[in-house]
């Protein structure tokens, strides 16, 4: 039996700029292909959504991928979404986002879902990300969850043609015909 190697950020920063999206979970590689148009399209439309809502309410900042998100020296997330509330900027330096930003939102791929729900669910509640958003483009829903004693749990659910708030932006009304177009 082989022994695992763990790969810190050191390995990760000599990873190839190949088109793929490399991630590293608790020291293991993960590595998935460059997200289709109609994954663009509905983060895209999102990021519009939430980048003027918190710029012109001053509420932080809103980043778009490819961001590294550094959880830890063996955990390097690239969230298609991150928001960072005003007392969070401090952790945008010059390699990424270091530490748990408050919101992070991953829209899922038929080749990421998987993980998205499972793995990086896991580590993002690990790592102390207050909210997290899970956006289905092929089930056109929003599940919306915040961290409580160490996990998840989903305080919200966008689908159908329900317009709603969600933490951490209750007063933003998400209308899926915007979201989804």
């Amino acid at each position: 039996m082989g022994t695992r190697v763990t790969l810190t950020y050191k390995d990760y920063e000599a990873l190839p700029a190949d088109g793929r999206r490399y991630e590293l979970h608790e020291g293991e590689l993960s590595v998935t292909p460059a997200p289709s148009p109609k994954h663009q399209r509905v983060s895209g439309r999102l990021y519009r959504l939430l980048q003027t809502y918190v710029e012109t309410r001053r509420l932080g900042e809103v980043l778009y991928s490819p961001i590294d998100c550094i959880l830890s020296n063996t955990t390097i997330v690239q969230p298609d979404m991150a928001y960072l509330d005003t007392e969070r900027q401090s952790a945008i330096s010059g390699r990424g986002i270091e530490g748990p930003p408050t919101l992070v939102v991953e829209i899922l791929s038929p080749s990421t879902a998987q993980i998205d729900r499972g793995a990086k669910h896991q580590l993002y509640a690990r790592y102390g990300v207050p909210y997290y958003w899970i956006v289905d483009p092929e089930a056109r829903t929003i599940e919306a969850y915040r961290l409580a004693h160490g996990m998840y749990e989903l305080t919200a659910r966008m689908e159908g043609t329900m317009k709603i708030g969600i933490a951490p932006f209750s007063e933003l009304i998400l209308d899926p015909a915007t979201v989804w177009a």
